[in-house]
């Protein structure tokens, strides 16, 4: 198991961890499975997983805390919540602090596979050397850092460098909001949806120094950076 995938699981219901984890290792990854967000903390330090699945409602550390602890450190791994709130504002919250994705409970493993290796296959996307010029601004998306002119280096989050890297590629052109949803959250709904509208506002006032460029919305079709 020396070349699988990391995972590191953070789940106090012992059950649902176990079930989790040996589902997980049939599917060839290695798991390490914590209790606690204090003890997944420490292991996320110690071994260095490729990727986490947090349960949201933990003892010592919440699931929400670690993931910001985490992502002071790291702003390119993958997290995936696992929530038994339902509530707009919690699942929003949960994009917002870092988070890539949410699945609800009761879940079927297989979804969460699904999850685990789209988020996988979109952090290899990171691996590409594109730097991409638009404006007076340089976005180094495997660094994902954007600079405008000769000022200091503006450091993204993974889903701004993501979302920015399309708007990029298709500038001019409407990003078609359902196909972006669906490839950067793994769905069009609701939640994920109001998620993305909080991530074009920070591009948004990101942007605003080059006057030349906007991010407009195209009522019922998506996004267009104009530039």
């Amino acid at each position: 198991m020396s070349n699988a995938v990391k995972i590191l699981l953070a789940e106090d219901e012992p059950a649902l961890g176990q079930i989790i984890k040996e589902s997980l290792e049939t599917r060839s990854f290695n798991v390490l499975l914590c209790d606690n967000g204090e003890k997944a903390y420490e292991t996320y330090k110690s071994e260095k997983p490729e990727l986490l699945v947090l349960d949201v409602m933990m003892p010592k550390k919440d699931g929400f805390t670690l993931a910001k602890d985490i992502r002071i450190e790291d702003d390119t791994i993958p997290i995936i919540f696992l929530t038994a709130k339902s509530q707009t504002q919690d699942v929003v919250e949960g994009f917002t602090i870092g988070g890539n994705d949410y699945l609800k409970k009761p879940f079927s493993m297989e979804e969460l596979i699904v999850r685990i290796n789209n988020l996988l296959n979109r952090t290899k996307l990171q691996k590409t050397s594109e730097i991409l010029k638009f404006g007076d601004f340089i976005f180094d998306f495997p660094k994902q850092t954007l600079q405008f002119k000769e000022q200091e280096k503006n450091q993204l989050t993974h889903r701004e460098a993501h979302l920015l890297f399309h708007l990029i590629k298709n500038k001019n052109a409407v990003l078609d909001r359902s196909l972006i949803l669906n490839k950067l959250w793994g769905n069009d709904d609701f939640f994920s949806a109001r998620s993305m509208d909080v991530f074009i506002t920070k591009l948004r006032k990101k942007l605003k120094l080059d006057e030349s460029i906007q991010i407009v919305n195209v009522r019922g079709f998506g996004y267009k950076l104009i530039c």
